[in-house]
C-alpha cells in the first residue's frame, strides 16, 4: 500500500515521521510550497492512503471535493497530532481504512476509532470479505442491501459456483439457486445481486504489428460480451517479447489498468503467435478462489 502523511505543526511532523518508521510512506508538511488543496489533490489521485495528521475537519474539507465512491477512494485516516486516536475517515473497507487505523494505532499507542456499523456489531462485512479474497466489487451500491439485512437481523444468502471453505459466519447461508442469491461469486455476472468477480484471469495479448489500441479494445470487448466474462476478471496481461516495443499494446494495457486497477503486464518468451489481427484471449486461472475456494 502506497502512503502520503501530510502534517501542519512541528509536533505533528514528527509523528508523521514515527508513524512512517512503522507504516512507510512519505511525509510532508503543510505551508510553503506544499498547500493543502495542492497535496490533497495529488496524493489522493496517486496513493492508496493518505492520513491527515491533525484535525478531522481539516481532512474532511480537504478531500470532500474528490470523493467519488467507496470503490475508487483511497484510504483516508486522521491522527490527532497527540497520537490519541486514529480516526478511519473514507474507504474503511474496500480501501483498507479501518485496519490502517488500527496499524496506525498500534504503532502510537492510539486508540482506533471504528464506526463503520458491520464492526461494531460484530457482523460479517461482504465488502471487507470481497477484498481479501482479491474479489472485484461491481455493484458498490448494492453492499448496503447485504449490510442493512444482516443489521436488521436477516438473513443474507450467497451463491458461488467454487467451493467456499469453513462455516458461514452468523446471518449468511449458501444458496443453490443463484437467482435467489444477496451476493455471488462469478466471472460471468448476470442478475441483481451483489456480484463479487475474483480477479484471476490472464489475458493474452497477440496482434499484426500495426494493430491499433482501438481495435484491441474493441476485440476484447467483443470477447467479453459473447462470453459473459466481467472484465474485472483481469489481473494480468501477457504477450511474446517480439510484442514489447509496440507503443499501441502499452495504451491498450493502460486503458485496461483503468478499468481494472493493478493491471499487471507479463512478457512470456520463447513463442511465436499467429491469428487475426487483435486477437484476444485468456490464457490461464490463478488465485486462490480458482484452486481452493474462498474461506468465509
Amino acid at each position: 500500500m502506497s502512503r502520503a502523511y501530510l502534517a501542519f505543526t512541528a509536533k505533528g511532523e514528527a509523528l508523521a515521521h514515527r508513524l512512517a518508521e512503522a507504516l512507510p510512506g512519505s511525509v510532508s508538511r503543510c505551508g510553503g510550497d506544499v498547500t493543502l488543496k495542492g497535496w490533497t489533490a495529488e496524493h489522493f489521485a496517486q496513493d492508496e492512503a493518505l492520513i491527515f495528521v491533525g484535525a478531522v475537519g481539516i481532512a474532511v474539507r480537504a478531500i470532500a471535493p474528490h470523493c467519488r465512491s467507496k470503490a475508487a477512494d483511497p484510504a483516508v485516516v486522521v491522527v490527532d497530532e497527540g497520537g490519541n486516536f486514529a480516526v478511519p475517515l473514507l474507504s474503511g473497507h474496500l480501501g483498507g481504512a479501518n485496519a490502517l487505523a488500527r496499524a496506525l494505532a498500534k504503532a502510537c499507542g492510539a486508540v482506533p476509532v471504528i464506526t463503520t456499523a458491520t464492526d461494531v456489531n460484530g457482523l460479517f462485512a461482504v465488502d471487507l470479505w470481497a477484498k481479501a479474497q482479491n474479489c472485484a466489487v461491481l455493484e458498490p451500491e448494492r453492499i448496503k442491501r447485504v449490510s442493512g439485512a444482516l443489521l436488521a437481523g436477516q438473513t443474507v444468502r450467497y451463491w458461488s459456483p467454487w467451493p467456499v471453505a469453513g462455516e458461514p459466519p452468523a446471518g449468511v447461508e449458501k444458496t443453490d439457486a443463484p437467482e435467489a442469491a444477496d451476493f455471488a461469486l462469478t466471472l460471468t455476472p448476470q442478475g441483481e445481486a451483489l456480484h463479487l468477480v475474483p480477479r484471476i484471469g490472464v489475458l493474452g495479448v497477440g496482434c499484426r504489428r500495426g494493430t491499433t489500441a482501438q481495435q484491441l479494445e474493441e476485440a476484447f470487448a467483443a470477447f467479453c460480451a459473447a462470453s459473459g466474462l466481467s472484465p474485472a476478471a483481469v489481473c494480468a496481461a501477457a504477450s511474446i517479447d517480439l510484442k514489447k516495443d509496440e507503443p499501441l499494446r502499452y495504451s491498450f494495457w493502460l486503458q485496461l489498468r483503468l478499468k481494472s486497477p493493478r493491471l499487471a503486464h507479463h512478457v512470456l518468451s520463447g513463442r511465436r503467435a499467429e491469428g487475426r489481427a487483435g486477437t484476444v484471449h485468456p490464457v490461464g486461472l490463478c488465485g486462490k478462489c480458482h484452486r481452493r475456494g474462498q474461506r468465509l
